[in-house]
Parts: C-alpha cells; structure tokens; sequence
C-alpha cells in the first residue's frame, strides 16, 4: 500500500473511533504507521493541475493508447515530465494502466535463423494488407493499406465496397510516381496480389515481390501490427456511408503518421510535422519548458 493510502487508513480509522477518544499515536502504533509518513504534507507542484487535465484530455481523446504513449505525446509537444510520473497521474485519475505484455520473438526461428528479409533503410521494403470491416446497415467494405516497414509510415489507404487487382495497381502507380518505387513489396497470397496482372507490372518496374509463406500472418508483422491499431479506430466508430469512413480512415493516416508516438521509433511519429497536435492552448503551454 503507498503511503498516501496509508495515510488515509489512519485517519478514516481514527474518524470512526473517535478523535478525542483515540490518539494520533494508538492509531499510527496498530497500524505500523511511522508518525513521520502519517504527518507527511505532500507538495503540490505548480503545474500539477495543468499536467493532470492535459493527461486525462489526451486519455480521454485517445482511449487506445496508455500511459507509456501519452508521455511521449507530452514530451513531443515541449514539456519535460518522468514517465512515473504521468503513471502515477494515471493511477490518481482512475485511467486504466495496462499490464505489461512479454515481448513476442516472431521475426526470428527457434534457432537463430533469420525468416524473411528485413528492411535496412527507407523504401526498401513496403509491405500490404486488406482489412475488412463494414458499414451500419451491414455491407462490408475493404481497407488496403500500405507501409513502408523501415520508417513505419502509412504511404497509402485505400477505402471501398470492391477493391481487385487494377485497384492494387493504380494505389502503387500513384505512390511509385509520388515517393520513387521500393526494392521489395512484401505481402500475403491473396488473390489480389498473385493476379497475373500484377505479377506482370512489377518486374517491369524493378520491384520483386515478396509474398509470405500461406497461413503464417507474423512473417508480415509490421503490417499486421499496423492493422490492429487501426482496428481500434474502426471498432470505436460507427459508418453509415463508405464516404465517411473514407474521410475518418484518411484522417487518423494523418495523425498515426504526424502525431502518434512509435516505440520503435524513440517515441516519435513516423512522419512528424512541425506544429503541434490539436491540443487546447491552456494544457499546450501550461508547463512547457525548453528542452
């Protein structure tokens, strides 16, 4: 038990004894209190009010993150705070602290061999998927994303009821055009990737394309890391038009790319921008202090 509940136990105790017919020093004594730690006065820091309401405005904004992304978000924005500090915020404010999870080895076999090729640096190898969710009245449509594994960057999302090879195909004309075209594009064995079409395209742009072995999603991890945080942004929104997840889709691209914190990456985004996220001035500035 911490000290402030200590504290506290002593004295809902003495309140429900009796203060004039129980002692500070009988109370402390039965409990093991030292009367130090039970006088104790805990000081306030000056921007201890600004810090909570900036972190239960982001928990509140962000429901899927925990602390550990919330103090990076903090940090990223100018203000200097422990991480133990913004958990124990967390634990004061009543937010949910996640578990700590043991770390999964997938990227690697049981003995020592490496399983498929990794990214060394930037557009050298993208990776794709499809996710499929679907709209109030109960149609499915299908999301295809693309990343580019070494910077952890979401290059591209596509939305709509159908998407088939041509659509695959335009999606990576446009991005070759835009960004420069990738050593390796890594994917599963859907249809929509080993059609002859695309098979056809890639090598005449200088492409190989990797595919995974069938039935083993962790050989694309980063992708599929990817689609489960996109899939608490779907599981928390209701669409009643493909228009609009369109629109709600794109956007959280922009903020997974500029403001969200990546672990792998320090604790900074993808692709960050220059301004700061969308936080209200009184919690932006409170507390700031030069880095």
């Amino acid at each position: 038990m911490c000290p402030a509940k200590r504290r506290e136990t002593a004295l809902t105790v003495r309140h429900s004894l009796g203060i004039d017919r129980v002692s500070e020093r009988r109370v402390c004594t039965v409990l093991c209190e030292p009367r130090t730690s039970h006088r104790y006065a805990p000081l306030r820091r000056a921007d201890e009010g600004p810090l909570v309401s900036l972190v239960v405005f982001l928990a509140c904004q962000y429901g899927g993150y925990g602390y550990r992304i919330v103090t990076a978000m903090i940090r990223n924005i100018g203000w200097r705070v422990n991480h133990k500090r913004v958990e124990r915020i967390w634990r004061q404010s009543g937010l949910k602290v996640p578990k700590k999870q043991k770390k999964r080895r997938r990227l690697w076999l049981n003995d020592g061999s490496c399983i498929r090729l990794r990214p060394e640096h930037p557009d050298h190898v993208w990776s794709f998927d499809f996710v499929t969710w679907h709209t109030s009245n109960g149609r499915s449509f299908k999301i295809f994303a693309i990343m580019d594994e070494y910077t952890r960057e979401c290059l591209a999302i596509l939305v709509a009821r159908k998407i088939k090879a041509d659509d695959v195909l335009c999606v990576l004309e446009e991005l070759f055009v835009v960004r420069g075209t990738p050593i390796h594009v890594r994917s599963d064995n859907g249809p929509e990737f080993t059609a002859n079409e695309v098979l056809a395209w890639l090598p005449r742009v200088d492409v190989q394309p990797l595919f995974i072995t069938p039935g083993s999603p962790w050989e694309n991890g980063y992708i599929e890391s990817f689609n489960c945080r996109l899939k608490l942004l779907l599981k928390g929104e209701i669409f009643d038009t493909i228009l609009e997840a369109k629109v709600i889709i794109e956007q959280w691209r922009h903020h997974y790319n500029t403001i969200r914190p990546h672990s792998s990456l320090g604790y900074l985004p993808p692709a960050p921008e220059t301004e700061l996220p969308l936080i209200p001035a009184p919690l932006r500035y409170a507390g700031m202090r030069p880095v």
